[in-house]
């Protein structure tokens, strides 16, 4: 099954019909898996770039009649050839396979296929007939044959999935496209509306996300990619403006139950608004005395300031959802409690603890020597975690070592280092957040690394480091650092801040011997269900994975709240049809980094005011001002609407 008869796939065709299997030309442009589910051999892909088929008894004809009937389906009918056109298409397909297609039909379908593909204003149109026409270019015979005997073809097994390189890229796969296309028009509700059917925090996430769906945008192949994160950041801070109500939907589950989730963060919060919505009583255990765990007290207020994180939480504990603060789990309550008296328990904690440098000193209990995540938690308290310090070194390259850094100037420090082993191509950081303490005048010593910790009279005062060239890649993929012999040097400080990785704190779980974890000291559970071995604990989000970004710890929440209503439900926890495509398009590849767009660009992406660096370094106040409605629009209007739609012979 696992040999390629055919391939159209981007244009290059490989056709193996006829050929033993040891003459086949091989098909390196894809990668498509051999199975969907585990009992489900994948016959034939048809989707935006072609067809690979692999099986000789799938019939192509029925092929393009379920593939036409998902594209007619799904197009949005702004496009009157799209609209009617792939209907006509549709239509015909299926009056072929019923057997009472015309001759006449095989020219109008090729007709409509090429108008469509050359009319239509997004992808939908541009690449839903691609497939259609390669077909009836390179099995014209099984056209023929199914118009001229009047027979009726059996109908095939077949899955079929709407997909787009941004939404295949966002960790809870929002549907992007749409809610964009919603802003161009400025129908902020409606684009709030999508947002929600999966994220209940798009303020938060609008400034706070890592995008990995900018880094998919179709659009970085003509100019610059869309505005995906702000424009998010823009509807929900639109709806605040105007002093409106979120309205959520609600399907209430045939059973429901109680469950209490441990961690008031991005993944227990967008859990328990999923569980809340099917009905289920929810309490969160939240060991701060205020929402959003580490997304409150580990990310600095001038990126999120904290009634926006508030006050989204606030809107799901509207829904029924009751946050007890203050309450440390595994201290005022155990898990064995909480599991006794609920149908089930999601642990959503967070990575709260600091990851060791291993150099000498660390470990002396030195004034000024401060980690990383405690040195954050405490600015963001409102307090200064050492104030007789004023020369920083940070050590670290991520995100929390950039926060650390930034954050120093704002509370009064005078010279602020950021020390990196690597260079700065290297750096996991955001860019933008690199470029934006470069601005504030972070001085960064780039292939560095420390070696020791000075001190006089239990004071920090010095680091000592050694410099670093880069060597064959590591397990990351990312050049290893090798030091120099002979290029130590000194790096005079008060304060040291070790920003170079969080642990989980699973202490928690002590005396639940069947809640197993890994050797990376997180919770081990089904990657999809995200339920342990102890059937009624489900995990999620960085104890689950590691610290990891914002939005995939909400995407881990809602896979769990799916999989927790239907464990309440007495119905088996497997994979979604979502699931599996996943694995499809992991595999296929969605975005395609070299493809040509076949248009001009040089539509400039409109960004957002930022305070000037010697204004925002001073200030806690946010440093970027949102868009404008007419702003946003413009920005939504650069949208290419990239629309893949992919079905699967089985």
């Amino acid at each position: 099954m696992s040999e390629i008869l055919f391939s159209s796939w981007g244009g290059k065709v490989v056709d193996n019909r006829g050929k033993e299997p040891q003459n086949f030309e091989v098909v390196k442009n894809i990668a498509l898996p051999e199975f969907f589910k585990q009992d489900e051999h994948i016959k034939a892909l048809f989707g935006w770039y072609g067809i690979v088929l692999r099986s000789s008894d799938v019939n192509v004809v029925d092929l393009c009649r379920e593939y036409m009937q998902t594209v007619a389906e799904k197009s949005c009918g702004k496009c009157f050839l799209c609209r009617v056109g792939t209907r006509v298409m549709s239509e015909t397909l299926v009056r072929i396979c019923e057997g009472k297609g015309g001759a006449d039909d095989l020219p109008m379908l090729r007709r409509l296929s090429v108008s469509i593909s050359q009319s239509g204003k997004c992808n939908i149109g541009q690449s839903g007939p691609v497939p259609v026409l390669h077909a009836m270019d390179h099995f014209s015979d099984d056209f023929e044959k199914a118009v001229s005997t009047s027979q009726a073809i059996p109908a095939g097994s077949y899955h079929s999935r709407l997909t787009a390189p941004c939404m295949d890229a966002c960790p809870i796969h929002l549907d992007i496209p749409t809610y964009i296309e919603h802003i161009r028009e400025g129908k902020c509700r409606q684009a709030l509306d999508v947002i929600r059917q999966r994220l209940p925090i798009p303020g938060v996430v609008g400034r706070v996300c890592v995008r990995p769906c900018e880094m998919h945008c179709r659009r970085t192949r003509l100019d610059a990619p869309i505005s995906i994160k702000f424009l998010k950041r823009f509807v929900a801070d639109h709806e605040l403006a105007k002093r409106k109500k979120p309205i959520y939907a609600s399907e209430p589950s045939a059973k429901t139950g109680k469950v209490a989730i441990v961690g008031a963060g991005p993944g227990g919060v967008t859990c328990a608004y999923h569980l809340a919505q099917k009905g289920h009583q929810v309490t969160i255990y939240e060991h701060l005395g205020e929402p959003g765990g580490m997304a409150a007290v580990g990310i600095p207020d001038y990126r999120l300031p904290r009634d926006i994180l508030r006050g989204e939480v606030e809107q799901v504990q509207s829904m029924g959802v009751t946050i007890n603060y203050n309450a440390t789990v595994g201290k005022d309550i155990t898990i064995s409690q909480l599991e006794q008296e609920n149908d089930a328990v999601f642990i959503a904690i967070g990575a709260q603890s600091s990851s060791g440098m291993r150099v000498k000193g660390e470990d002396a209990g030195y004034r000024g020597f401060i980690p990383g995540v405690q040195y954050l938690l405490d600015i963001n308290m409102g307090k200064d975690p050492y104030p007789e310090g004023k020369k920083v070194v940070v050590v670290g390259g991520g995100n929390v070592a950039i926060d650390c850094v930034r954050c120093s100037f704002r509370i009064g420090k005078e010279n602020v280092n950021l020390v990196y082993r690597r260079t700065k191509n290297e750096m996991p950081a955001d860019f933008v957040e690199i470029r934006d303490a470069e601005e504030e005048q972070v001085t960064f010593h780039y292939l560095t690394n420390p070696t020791r910790i000075i001190a006089e009279d239990g004071k920090v005062v010095a680091v000592e480091c050694i410099r670093m060239e880069l060597g064959e890649p590591d397990d990351s993929g990312r050049r290893r650092p090798v030091p120099v012999e002979g290029s130590e040097f000194m790096l005079d400080c008060d304060i040291v801040v070790p920003a170079i990785g969080q642990v989980i704190d699973l202490s928690l779980l002590e005396g639940l011997e069947d809640v197993k974890t890994t050797r990376w000291g997180t919770i081990n559970v089904n990657e999809v269900t995200k339920q342990s071995d102890r059937p009624k604990i489900f995990s999620g989000g960085d104890c689950e994975t590691g610290p990891g970004a914002l939005i995939e710890a909400c995407a881990a929440g809602r896979k769990a709240a799916a999989n927790i209503d239907r464990f309440i439900n007495g119905r088996p926890l497997d994979f979604s049809d979502e699931d599996y495509f996943d694995q499809i398009f992991k595999a296929i590849k969605v975005f395609d980094p070299a493809e040509d767009v076949g248009m001009l660009g040089g539509c400039e992406r409109h960004e957002l005011e930022m305070l000037p660096p010697d204004t925002r370094k001073h200030t806690f106040d946010e440093v970027e001002q949102g868009f404008s409605l007419q702003e946003a629009m413009a920005e939504a209007d650069r949208c290419l609407r990239c629309y893949r739609i992919a079905t699967l012979a089985v």
